[in-house]
């Protein structure tokens, strides 16, 4: 009986592990399943959509099943948040030339430059306009952009082929594992080509023919305080000396010193905000850039009229030689040595002494407050006692504002310059705006997708508020022709992103529209808010839930693998692809130093026993490496973002025959390396998941066009698609025979030879 039993028992189990009727022992079995992830929550269907997948069987070292589940879908994200970008930055430039509208009188020179913003502005206003227009007409349902349209210029915005790759594995020791790479094409202005260069080209040619600008957006946003400070108190001073005036006439001083009190209240705080020392600064630039304006201009006139300046160029030269900070203090001393005689009539007026407003004693011999109507007759009235005392404090606050409003306004002029004309002409501005939205779709799907998987993991919680992100970009572009640009464009538009941060919301409802992410902020500033269902906000730290920012970490190494690359090794320059790869590895060792001091005790799981810092040497030593097409710099670097919990992109130039054969040789590593996959199984498992992916890109464009069911293919297609469990048939290639090639190139160098003899003996 036991026997019967252990026979039966071994005839159950081997039906188990057989799926073929003959019970031969199948080395991968590809199975259609359903497109319904089995991480089915509100957020992962709202972001994926169009989804086509195939599930596989491949055996482990020790003979049993691995089910590999590899799923590939589109996201309405390619088209939600370039539109939403669109808009950010159309209200950023409108309000711009708003502000710049507003700026009072200016001098020729700054004045041309408010013109200038001006037109700028609208120039990107009316082209964004038209681009959002165009892609609002497009269907609802759209949520792809094919490579053959990636020259489309009001496409330009939207990334190509953006797909997201998730793999689940499920072996005997471990419920699924996810691994997602999120695929498009590399972030490039095609519309534009590349014939001058790529965006970091541009940009530092640019940057030569430039004077830089030496004010930040921080010290833009002060100035427009101290601005608009000033525009408060100034008139809030003049309104308490009229009052002071008016009650003086009653001779009250019960009714005068609530009054005075009010105007050295006003006169305090207005003191207060002149003598900022960011008013200073910004005095001396200002007189320093028309101290060169005014140079600039003697120079040019002597040297068209071929002789030397005049006595009154030189006069004008001399006068902005210099800048007095003396002058400036006395602007504002004389605001308050004006409010002390004020005070100190009004103190002989009562009868008795007030505390005058400090000011040193070298401020009150420089202060040309005329101080002789302090020795008034007491027979005179009050009113006229201070009416000279006021009429001094306006004229003293007057001068004080037009000096400080006139430095205030060039900052705030500079600020508006800086991210519009200083950034270069309308082109290149255009040209970062659209590589920086592709990047940002993609970053953004990487990162729902992450956040959707790590809610469970607390420590990857905590490293998200303390240091934030990290997101991988892996490059295949060759470093030869157009390809050469779009690395450039694809350099700038990483960089772009570290001005990014994530917030994460609860959202309202468990509708898709809900639940996309939204865009808010403006260009240098944008945060990007991922909404979740109250069951998954509720998982989240206490510091995330209070909105705490997220911010991003990106980084690139790119690696030439075709025969392009070959001829720029061979006959071009390759040092563009050396710098990004030595620059990117110091950002990513510099997040991995953030990361290993908030865990200092924790060691990453990861294949061989290596640990953080082990990858992060060997990264360095592949990085200084003097070899040609190193490939295990995309691997190393792979695996240091899986350790420290980062997103993964990958790109090439269209995002298909290059990006499709590094993913499937990743996916087929790490089933290797983490999950026991039979080395003699491994090429199999390679192939077979290589050939699902041949008609994957199809299916899901025209099911994307369509919106059609995946099963079938919409009027205008080309016939039914393949079942989703059966691998398709490879497309027949015609090799023609290389003797009959050399024949025939013989042949015609014969008849041509012919013909010429032929031709010649005719005349």
């Amino acid at each position: 009986m036991d026997g019967e039993n252990e026979e039966v028992q071994r005839e159950r189990e081997s039906e188990e592990r057989t799926p073929t009727e003959d019970k031969r022992p199948a080395l991968c079995d590809s199975l259609h399943s359903s497109v319904h992830s089995r991480e089915n929550s509100p957020t992962l269907r709202a972001v994926l959509c169009a989804q086509v997948c195939q599930v596989y069987r491949f055996l482990t070292e020790d003979q049993r099943w691995l089910l590999v589940r590899d799923q590939m879908s589109e996201t309405p994200l390619s088209f939600s948040l370039p539109k939403q970008l669109l808009r950010a930055i159309i209200h950023q430039h409108t309000l711009r030339v708003q502000e710049v509208k507003e700026l009072e009188d200016l001098p020729p020179h700054w004045d041309g430059l408010r013109h200038d913003v001006i037109n700028h502005c609208h120039c990107l206003i009316g082209c964004y306009q038209e681009t959002l227009a165009e892609l609002d007409k497009l269907s609802a349902s759209t949520c792809f952009k094919s490579s053959s349209s990636r020259s489309d210029l009001h496409l330009q915005f939207v990334p190509t082929n953006l797909h997201s790759q998730r793999m689940e594995v499920t072996d005997p020791n471990s419920t699924g594992v996810w691994y997602d790479i999120i695929t498009f094409g590399a972030p490039a202005h095609h519309q534009l080509s590349f014939r001058q260069g790529g965006l970091k080209k541009l940009l530092s040619k640019h940057s030569k023919d430039r004077e830089s600008s030496v004010w930040s957006q921080v010290q833009s946003s002060r100035s427009r305080e101290l601005l608009s400070s000033a525009a408060r108190l100034q008139p809030l001073v003049f309104g308490c000396a009229e009052e002071l005036l008016a009650v003086s006439l009653e001779q009250n001083a019960a009714r005068l010193q609530p009054v005075l009190d009010a105007l050295r209240r006003q006169t305090e705080q207005f003191v207060h905000v002149l003598k900022d020392e960011h008013v200073k600064i910004a005095l001396s630039a200002i007189h320093n850039q028309l101290s060169a304006n005014v140079s600039r201009r003697v120079h040019d006139n002597s040297a068209n009229q071929e002789r030397p300046s005049s006595k009154g160029q030189q006069d004008d030269l001399r006068h902005h030689t210099a800048f007095d900070e003396e002058e400036w203090d006395r602007a504002w001393a004389n605001v308050a040595m004006s409010l002390n005689c004020i005070i100190a009539m009004a103190a002989r007026l009562q009868g008795r002494e007030q505390r005058p407003l400090e000011v040193t004693s070298a401020e009150q011999q420089e202060s040309a407050t005329p101080s002789s109507s302090s020795s008034s007759s007491s027979s005179s009235s009050w009113q006229e006692q201070l009416l000279p005392l006021v009429v001094t404090l306006r004229d003293c606050v007057r001068e004080a504002v037009a000096k400080a409003r006139a430095a205030m306004t060039l900052v705030v002029l500079q600020g508006a310059v800086a991210p519009t004309v200083d950034q270069g002409p309308a082109q290149v501005v255009q040209r970062r705006h659209a590589v920086f939205s592709q990047a940002l779709s993609a970053l953004v799907c990487g990162f729902t997708l992450k956040l959707n998987v790590g809610l469970d993991d607390p420590d990857f919680l905590r490293q998200l508020h303390a240091v934030g992100i990290l997101a991988q970009f892996e490059s295949l572009l060759s470093t030869y022709g157009d390809e050469l640009g779009m690395l450039e464009d694809m350099e700038v538009g990483v960089s772009d992103l570290s001005q990014v941060a994530f917030t994460v919301t609860e959202a309202n409802t468990e509708q898709p529209d809900d639940l996309l992410p939204t865009l808010s902020g403006a260009w240098g500033s944008f945060v990007v808010q991922v909404h979740l269902t109250p069951e998954m906000f509720a998982l989240l730290p206490r510091e995330l839930k209070e909105g705490g920012l997220i911010r991003v970490h990106p980084v690139l190494f790119n690696i030439g693998i075709n025969q392009q690359e070959s001829l720029a090794e061979r006959f071009g320059d390759s040092s563009l692809q050396d710098s990004v790869n030595q620059q990117n590895f110091e950002r990513l060792r510099r997040y991995c130093e953030a990361l290993t001091k908030l865990r200092p005790h924790q060691r990453p799981h990861m294949a061989a026993g290596e640990s953080l810092s082990d990858l992060m040497s060997s990264l360095e030593r592949s990085v200084d490496s003097r070899k040609k097409k190193k490939a295990e710099l995309l691997w190393i670097a792979a695996s240091v973002c899986r350790a420290v919990s980062g997103v993964r992109l990958t790109s090439c130039k269209r995002a298909t025959d290059r990006t499709a054969m590094s993913v499937t040789l990743e996916q087929c590593v790490l089933l290797r390396e983490r999950h026991t996959l039979s080395e003699q199984h491994f090429h199999t498992a390679l192939d077979c998941m290589r050939r699902s992916r041949l008609s994957w890109g199809q299916m899901l464009g025209c099911y994307a066009r369509s919106g059609s069911d995946p099963g079938a293919c919409p009027s205008g297609g080309r016939g039914p698609w393949p079942p989703l469990g059966v691998a398709p048939e490879a497309p027949r290639r015609h090799m023609y025979p290389v003797a009959f090639l050399l024949v025939t190139s013989h042949l015609l160098v014969l008849w041509l030879i012919l013909s010429l003899v032929l031709l010649l003996s005719r005349l």
